[in-house]
C-alpha cells in the first residue's frame, strides 16, 4: 500500500509508503494520498492529520523520475494536474495538518510539506526544490516558498536546486520545530494532540480562512506551472537530464549486482 492511514485519540498518522523508492511520488501513491487525505477530511473521528514518510531516508524525496521521464507532452497536463490535486488535498484539510520530517523532503515532498501547517523536521533532514537540476521550471514551489520566507531565500533554492539542512530551513522559517531524530514522532504526535484538544469549530474556520488568503495565488501558479512546463518539455530539456540520470541510475544498480545505495 503506497500510503497508510491509522487513527488514534483524534489524530490519522497518515504515512507515505514507498520507502524503497525513497517515498517519491508516482501515479499510485498520488492517487492514495488524495483519496486518503479525503477521508480524513470527512471522518469527524480525526481531529488533526500527522502526514510523514516510511523508514528513514526521506519524508519524499519529490517525483518519481521513471514516471516523469516517461512523460509525453500530450499527458503533460493532466499529470500536472493531478499533481496540483494531490497539493490540494493537503491544502483542503479543514483540519490541521503536521508534516513529520526526517530525511529528504525535495521537489514534490517539499512542495508538500509547506502546505502543511506544522512542519517538524530533525536537524539532519534535507529539504529543496532541485527542479531546475532535472531541466524543469520552479514555479509552484517557489511560489509555496513565499508563504513562508524572503525573495533572497526563495531565489537561493529555486535557482540553485540544491538542499539544505533541517536546521537552516528552521533558521529561515520553512521549518516550526526541530527535533531529535529518535524523539521525532513523539514530539509530532504530541503536537498533533495539543492541536486536536483545540475547539474544532474555531480550528475549521481559521484553516478555511488561512487557505483562502492563499488560493488564488496557488491557482495562478499551478496554471503559470503547466505553462512553462509545457515550454521545458516542448525543448527536450528535463527528457534529456533525466534520461542520462536514470542510464547513470541503472549503471550503477548493474555495477552493484542490482543493489542501489
Amino acid at each position: 500500500m503506497e500510503v497508510t492511514a491509522a487513527v488514534e485519540d483524534g489524530v490519522a498518522l497518515v504515512t507515505l509508503n514507498r520507502p524503497h523508492r525513497m517515498n517519491a511520488v508516482d501515479d499510485a501513491l498520488r492517487t492514495r494520498l488524495i483519496d486518503t487525505l479525503a477521508q480524513c477530511n470527512r471522518d469527524p473521528a480525526v481531529r488533526v492529520v500527522v502526514m510523514t514518510g516510511a523508514g528513514a531516508r526521506a519524508f519524499c524525496a519529490g517525483q518519481d523520475l521513471d514516471e516523469a521521464a516517461a512523460m509525453q507532452w500530450q499527458q503533460l497536463v493532466p499529470w500536472l494536474e493531478r499533481q496540483r490535486a494531490m497539493y490540494q488535498a493537503v491544502r483542503d484539510l479543514d483540519k490541521p495538518c503536521v508534516a513529520a520530517v526526517r530525511g529528504v523532503a525535495a521537489g514534490a515532498g517539499f512542495q508538500l510539506a509547506l502546505c502543511a501547517d506544522w512542519r517538524i523536521a530533525t536537524p539532519q533532514s534535507r529539504w529543496g526544490q532541485p527542479e531546475v537540476k532535472a531541466g524543469l521550471a520552479s514555479i509552484v514551489g517557489s511560489y509555496l516558498m513565499t508563504l513562508h520566507v524572503g525573495h533572497t531565500h526563495n531565489a537561493q533554492l529555486s535557482l540553485s536546486g540544491e538542499l539544505i539542512s533541517g536546521q537552516r530551513a528552521f533558521e529561515i522559517g520553512l521549518v516550526t520545530e526541530l527535533h531529535d531524530d529518535e524523539v521525532l514522532m513523539a514530539r509530532a504526535m504530541e503536537r498533533a494532540r495539543q492541536l486536536a484538544a483545540l475547539p474544532p469549530t474555531a480550528m475549521r474556520l481559521s484553516s478555511q480562512r488561512l487557505r483562502a488568503m492563499s488560493q488564488p495565488g496557488f491557482d495562478e501558479a499551478c496554471v503559470a506551472g503547466i505553462r512553462a512546463q509545457l515550454e521545458c518539455y516542448a525543448d527536450g530539456e528535463p527528457q534529456r537530464v533525466m534520461a542520462a540520470f536514470l542510464r547513470k541510475r541503472d549503471g550503477d544498480k548493474a555495477n552493484n549486482g542490482g543493489e542501489t545505495s
